[in-house]
């Protein structure tokens, strides 16, 4: 199928709303035992309901359809998506009450493989799986600005216990920050080598795009390589991702809709590119403008198909 070309604007939205939305905090918010249906719409149909409302409040994904990832990650919509098991031998699904635990199935299998491999990889039972996407993927209520066309997935930094953690206890843990209060390094403290372990193995997966993480993680990254640093220029600084770290797959075969990225940069990026990100004016940045929430006329045409399938 014809690739979609989104506007360089949406792209330019899309990075700089990364930096803001769906990070640190709001990953560790509590989530419910019991969470309530969202209201059904006034009208549905009005061409200026935001987009997200409207994935919002689908539930179950749109099975009669391929499995497809649709547009670009912070702009698009996922079909035919399945759900990563709440467990696994090596995973626990968090959150629960969000139902973002859907993704492409390649999304899926590659979850399971990796999260296998992590014994071996440092030592932890397995991971903690946060957020992915929601059941057709698209803009959510809350939270991140991609994670649309189920390629993407929040792995907690801290490991999965030697049990089945509780529902309540999926609602209302919390990883742990690994920043400085100065957020000009890692907190030594609770940065160990497994986290570095875990992420390098990450990055280093065929599939895997871009990893996303906080710049004073990426600074401790790149202090520890060594001499082995083939894998750090996946690893892209980002604000927030303190308490988890963000994994991007490619494009899935037969995802003709799917807008990759743009290739990142051959170098490991260790050196000026990532010093900006600790000048004031990056550590404290001005407020922006909030923009205009998405409607279904910025989405691929598809995407339609997407929300109104069985």
């Amino acid at each position: 199928m014809k690739t979609i070309r989104l506007t360089s604007l949406i792209f330019a939205l899309s990075i700089g709303t990364l930096a803001i939305a769906g990070q640190g905090a709001y990953a560790q918010d509590k989530g419910s035992v019991n969470p309530k249906p969202l209201p059904p719409l006034t009208n549905p149909n009005d061409p200026s309901t935001p987009a997200k409302e409207l994935f919002g409040r689908k539930t179950r994904p749109a099975s009669s359809l391929s499995p497809e990832a649709i547009g670009f990650y912070s702009a698009g919509c996922l079909s035919g998506g399945v759900a990563l098991p709440i467990n696994g031998n090596s995973w626990q699904v968090m959150r629960l009450s969000r139902n973002r635990n859907w993704g492409h199935p390649r999304l899926v299998s590659f979850l399971e493989r990796f999260a296998d491999r992590v014994p071996g990889i440092n030592g932890w039972p397995g991971l903690l799986v946060g957020d992915m996407s929601q059941p057709r993927g698209g803009p959510m209520i809350t939270g991140h600005a991609s994670h649309q066309i189920g390629i993407d997935a929040d792995i907690w930094l801290i490991p999965m216990p030697n049990r089945t953690l509780s529902r309540a206890e999926r609602e209302n843990m919390s990883a742990v920050n690994m920043v400085r209060k100065d957020r000009l390094d890692i907190d030594p403290s609770v940065w160990t080598d497994a986290h570095y372990a875990l992420i390098r193995a990450a990055a280093k997966e065929r599939e895997v795009e871009r990893i996303f993480v906080n710049p004073a993680i990426k600074r401790a990254l790149c202090r520890t390589a060594g001499n082995d640093r083939s894998w750090l220029n996946k690893v892209r600084p980002m604000w927030g991702h303190n308490y988890h770290f963000h994994i991007r797959l490619s494009c899935p075969s037969g995802s003709g809709y799917c807008q990759p990225q743009d290739p990142v940069p051959a170098a490991d990026q260790c050196g000026a590119e990532l010093d900006k990100w600790f000048t004031p004016e990056m550590l404290n940045p001005k407020p922006g403008k909030r923009r205009p929430p998405m409607t279904m006329a910025k989405l691929p045409p598809a995407c339609r198909t997407v929300l109104d399938a069985n």
